[in-house]
């Protein structure tokens, strides 16, 4: 079923649906000139369009995988979706956004292999953790102005 079909089982409703007020507001503020600011219902009218581009695009790419028969949005569905709507511009920051994200997730595997690979038994990587933090927790406490500079970096 596509979502423009309607919806018959208990998912959230639109008015359900946003985005974290105090994200977006930093992301505008970060944005504009300092001497610029944003009112609340500016604010809250960017929110809406942001829901309504979201859910625009996902509509798109959930009738994408109903074409090709998948039961997942994959990002080449999303990079599919963004062009079929005109979108077209958007979609070169899209896949290097999405080489990042693969990077970082790759980088990610790699730590946690390294922590496989160390040789150590969960008690000892525990008994270290908690040594880094013995080590952290007197750090922060002495004054500022003796601290020590840490011998692991």
């Amino acid at each position: 079923m596509s979502d423009r079909e309607g919806h018959s089982g208990a998912g959230p409703s639109d008015e359900d649906l946003s985005l974290p007020k105090a994200t977006v507001a930093k992301m505008i503020s970060e944005l504009l000139p300092t001497e610029v600011t944003c009112a609340k219902d500016t604010r809250d009218l960017v929110i809406e369009c942001c829901v309504e581009f979201i859910h625009l695009i996902s509509s798109e790419a959930n009738e994408i995988c109903e074409q090709e028969s998948k039961k997942t949005i994959a990002p080449e569905h999303i990079i599919t979706a963004l062009k079929r709507l005109g979108f077209d511009s958007f979609t070169t920051e899209v896949e290097d956004v999405l080489k990042d994200h693969k990077q970082q997730q790759k980088d990610r595997e790699k730590k946690a292999d390294k922590i496989k690979d160390s040789g150590l038994t969960p008690e000892e990587l525990m008994a270290k953790q908690e040594e880094l933090f013995a080590a952290s927790r007197a750090r922060f406490a002495q004054p500022q102005g003796q601290q020590q500079p840490s011998a692991e970096t």
